[in-house]
């Protein structure tokens, strides 16, 4: 399924752990890394091709992961014609995707690299947000770039959540041991 433009409707998945590092997938029998992702079937709305992609290519359930956020816009890359097959060429582009960041809320061993009969990758690591610019195909490097430039920030949200969260844990608890808490606490 193209657009007029020849894009391939897509999904692209930053899946981020605990310390904010991401999932960095390498391409089964190949020496190239990237992010999953994979194509946005007929009548098929992002999210749910997020989450069929997410199970097929690495094995997690919507219960592993919560959703921190998504790109606004499609993002597109063309395609090297060397790259395209013959038969698509002057039909076919490239892709355009709308990223996701996920927090993995589940564990690592919940990450199933053969949970597909077509498996897409060999090996995982995590790495720094960051790092994948510099590892990634030069031809997806600029898409990536604007999804984790955009992305980023509701990272950052997560995180002051999480750290309110603990702080009001800490506030409950003691008044669960010493009494009330004064207000000048909550502040």
């Amino acid at each position: 399924m193209l657009d007029r433009e020849g894009y391939r409707p897509n999904v692209g998945i930053i899946l981020c752990n605990a310390k904010n590092e991401v999932f960095w997938g390498k391409r089964i029998r190949e020496h190239s890394w990237q992010f999953p992702q994979g194509g946005i079937k007929r009548g098929e709305s992002p999210e749910q091709a997020m989450y069929r992609e997410l199970q097929e290519e690495i094995g997690l359930l919507p219960e592993h992961v919560s959703i921190l956020g998504r790109t606004r816009d499609w993002l597109r890359y063309d395609v090297p014609i060397q790259w395209i097959r013959r038969e698509w060429r002057g039909s076919y582009r490239g892709q355009k995707q709308i990223w996701y960041l996920l927090r993995l809320v589940g564990r690592d061993h919940d990450i199933s690299l053969r949970a597909s009969n077509h498996p897409e990758f060999d090996a995982w690591r995590w790495n720094h947000y960051w790092v994948p610019l510099d590892c990634v195909i030069e031809f997806k490097r600029q898409v990536y770039e604007r999804a984790l430039n955009e992305l980023a920030r509701y990272l950052d949200a997560d995180q002051r959540r999480g750290r309110r969260q603990e702080m009001r844990e800490a506030v409950d608890n003691r008044e669960n041991e010493d009494g009330p808490t004064p207000l000048a606490a909550d502040c």
